[in-house]
């Protein structure tokens, strides 16, 4: 298991658990069609806690390109490993859409929709708005990398001896996306990562789905652009005020 490969399967386990609650959420004759944004939101939450559980160990869990140039920025990450980490992250969610895609290939069927059929891939706005999406993008991402460039290890408190929290270290940051999804998710679908994003629509491009709407190209910038400006403010600020 090295950083490389923990990074390819933290993505992987994040996307399936990910794009998996969006495709059960808003595909026809699955048994949680219609189930609505509170469980999609617990889904992404819980899928960024089983990924960060099984790639922390080996590579920090950044599963998320905004988050290792964040970390990088912050002077917390070597700058020569972040290129391996991205190509890791869009690896990861790539296979992981395929898989989604083959899990769910009937209920692709059952679908007419081509722009919901589209949604379990990847993010749209729900009002198109370049700045105010690309806003809001930005501002979800930039809660994300800031509140994780503040966490601290548990410790004694007589000599700081750290201590450590098991899989339960994991559990702030799914929190932290979970909250992102509740208070601001509901205008672009908080993408917040990009390669959440563009690598699922890549394979949606490539899948031979019936009724396909186009990809939205003109909007995948979005979600790329938003996430690692807001990443960069993020790690700005974090140095400014420690």
């Amino acid at each position: 298991m090295t950083p490389f490969i923990a990074e390819i399967i933290g993505t992987f386990l994040l996307m399936i658990l990910g794009c998996g609650v969006v495709a059960n959420v808003s595909l026809q004759k699955t048994y949680g069609n219609g189930s609505g944004w509170i469980v999609i939101t617990t889904g992404w939450a819980i899928a960024v806690y089983t990924g960060v559980v099984v790639a922390g160990p080996y590579s920090g869990a950044h599963i998320n390109p905004a988050v290792s140039i964040g970390l990088a920025v912050a002077g917390k990450f070597p700058w020569n490993e972040v290129p391996a980490y991205i190509l890791a992250q869009f690896i990861g969610a790539m296979l992981a859409a395929f898989c989604v895609w083959l899990v769910n290939k009937d209920h692709f069927s059952a679908t007419s929709d081509g722009d919901t059929k589209r949604a379990v891939f990847c993010t749209a706005p729900a009002i198109p708005n370049t700045l105010i999406n690309l806003f809001s993008e930005f501002l979800g991402t930039f809660v994300l990398v800031f509140s994780v460039l503040f966490f601290t290890d548990a410790m004694l408190t007589t000599d700081n001896t750290i201590i450590g929290l098991g899989s339960l270290g994991a559990l702030p940051v799914s929190l932290i996306v979970w909250g992102i999804g509740l208070s601001l998710g509901g205008t672009t679908g908080y993408a917040i990562n990009p390669a959440r994003d563009l690598g699922p629509r890549i394979v949606h491009a490539l899948l031979p789905l019936q009724n396909k709407s186009g990809n939205n190209w003109g909007y995948s910038w979005i979600p790329v652009v938003g996430p690692i400006a807001g990443a960069i403010l993020a790690a700005w600020a974090a140095i400014l005020l420690q």
